[in-house]
């Protein structure tokens, strides 16, 4: 069966799950989707003043620059963290009712990526408020969140494994998510490390942060290899994410 005739028929289904997923997370709360914006620009504001002092004199647009690592890494964060839970919290219906158990994840990651659509609003608002020009090139960021949407689901399909297996896995993930947040030049600029710079290649989120940097602030769109680069680490865990999900698929229904 085809991927397009597998969404077909649980079309119906995935919808309502990204209904539920979205409207959860504001349930009960006055201001609802608005603090999709508002949350992230408390958080800017707070970042700005305490780290634009700093590296807010030697790197130009600051705010621009923050707001775009900023805006990337709290997807990644918000959506496989989601995606990791994503079976455990949807057991009572995948152990009663025939669906594939991967849709609960899939409409996780796109709940979280209505989010982060939301938040990307604010942020051109902010580009257009520091009278950064707008040009064709923007369209080229959708190469990026593409990527890293790929990426993520690979993320969220090894984490959503593991978490059934093992609890304990969403305690050292936000340990690692934390150490992720302060090895990805978010607040800082790459050539603190000097020499070392070079460390950061290693990283998936500088790419996709840089990218963005490089086309809004910049205006220039990163060279052919950066975009291999990009797209090779997003295929790659992706594969291992399926491969994962596909051998240990058969054991979920023995752990939730």
């Amino acid at each position: 069966m085809t991927l397009i005739k597998l969404y077909k028929q649980y079309e119906f289904v995935f919808k309502e799950l990204v209904k539920r997923d979205f409207k959860k997370k504001y349930k009960r709360s006055v201001l609802g989707v608005i603090w999709s914006m508002l949350a992230p620009l408390c958080t800017l504001v707070v970042l700005n003043f305490v780290f634009g002092t700093v590296f807010g004199r030697t790197q130009e647009y600051y705010t621009i620059y923050l707001f775009s690592g900023w805006l990337i890494f709290q997807f990644y964060n918000d959506a496989t963290n989601g995606a990791m839970s994503s079976l455990i919290g949807n057991a009572n219906i995948f152990s009663k009712v025939r669906v594939p158990k991967y849709m609960f994840l899939f409409s996780r990651v796109a709940s979280s990526s209505i989010n982060f659509f939301l938040t990307l609003i604010l942020y051109f608002f902010f580009v257009m408020v520091y009278q950064l020009p707008i040009t064709l090139k923007f369209i080229t960021l959708l190469y990026p969140i593409g990527c890293m949407f790929l990426f993520i689901l690979g993320m969220g399909l090894i984490l959503s494994a593991l978490f059934v297996f093992f609890r304990d896995i969403q305690y050292l993930y936000g340990v690692f998510t934390t150490m992720l947040m302060y090895a990805t030049p978010i607040f800082y600029t790459p050539d603190i490390l000097g020499d070392k710079a070079w460390i950061f290649n290693f990283n998936p989120m500088y790419y996709y942060v840089t990218y963005f940097r490089s086309v809004v602030i910049s205006g220039v769109i990163p060279d052919l290899n950066f975009h291999i680069i990009m797209f090779g680490m997003s295929v790659i865990m992706f594969a291992i994410g399926c491969w994962m999900y596909k051998k240990y698929n058969y054991k979920f229904l023995y752990y939730v």
